[in-house]
Parts: structure tokens; C-alpha cells; sequence
């Protein structure tokens, strides 16, 4: 499946969704992002159960101020409306397919009920 842009006028849309969201936060005149992008496009083509995403943070900055983006890539995994990991910094492919896993497996009414505590 191919990545989906996200921009301040549909991320709420795709991100509010039942499934996972995973976001790559990013902008084309960072190395270390370009370097992860064609991670990222690979596990895109493994999962196609969830929604691949990009934001480019030179172009929404407004997305990138609502969620502290201070440092790029960052990686956000989004399941069932709700952000359950963000980290900055571009990840081998191996970490990425752990955290796909690891969303995955996230008992969902455990982490709301977390949350709502």
C-alpha cells in the first residue's frame, strides 16, 4: 500500500479511524529522514492492514506544532483514535517492524481505561 499524505485538513479524518495509523513526521531537507524513507515505504508494502502516512512538517506546520514535533523523523503510531507511541529519530527496519508488532498487540480498552485514570 502507498503512503498517504497528511495534511491539517485530513489527518483528524484518517487518524480518528478504527485500525493503526502510523505517521512519519519528516521534511525534504533532512538526511536522516530520506535515509528512513525507503524503510518505511517496505513495511508499508508488508502491512497492508494499516495506513501508512506522511506528514511533511515544512508544509503542515500546524500538524507539527499540535503534536511537539521538535526533531525529525519522528515516528507516531496511532490505533483505534489514540496515540499510543512517538519517538523521534530514524529506526532500523527491525525496530519499525517491532513497533508494528507491539501496536499490534496493545490490549486497547487497557490502554484507555490507563488513560482515563
Amino acid at each position: 500500500m502507498a503512503t498517504v499524505t497528511l495534511t491539517a485538513e485530513n489527518f483528524d479524518e484518517v487518524a480518528q479511524g478504527d485500525g493503526i495509523v502510523m505517521v512519519d513526521f519528516w521534511a525534504d531537507w533532512c538526511g536522516p529522514c530520506k535515509r528512513f524513507a525507503p524503510v518505511y515505504e517496505r513495511s508499508a508494502g508488508k502491512h497492508d492492514d494499516i495506513v501508512f502516512a506522511k506528514v511533511d512538517t515544512d508544509a503542515e506546520p500546524e500538524l507539527a506544532q499540535r503534536f511537539g514535533i521538535r526533531s525529525i523523523p519522528t515516528l507516531m503510531a496511532i490505533r483505534d483514535g489514540m496515540i499510543v507511541f512517538a519517538e523521534p529519530g530514524a529506526v532500523p527496519e527491525s525496530v519499525l517492524e517491532n513497533v508494528i508488532e507491539q501496536v499490534r498487540g496493545l490490549d486497547m480498552e487497557d490502554v484507555r481505561r490507563r488513560a482515563e485514570a
